[in-house]
């Protein structure tokens, strides 16, 4: 059986995550492409790089900030 992981969020399970619409996702998903576009990356509509959410996201990646206070 073949696993992948998955790289980009859908604004279907943006919405989910975050608790808003999906027409409200839609609206930040553009915002995120729109700076990757700036930065010149392609970028695909209605879907976002899941690690560039994360990173953009308040709290998406609390436990792996711990884990790096921790270290220090």
């Amino acid at each position: 059986m073949k696993t992948t992981s998955k790289i980009y969020i859908t604004a279907a399970e943006c919405a989910e995550m975050l608790g808003v619409s999906i027409g409200y996702s839609y609206k930040i998903l553009r915002l995120l492409n729109a700076e990757l576009k700036k930065e010149g990356f392609i970028t695909i509509s209605g879907k976002i790089p899941k690690k560039y959410f994360e990173e953009k996201w308040y709290g998406m990646n609390e436990s792996d900030n711990a884990k790096e206070k921790v270290a220090l």
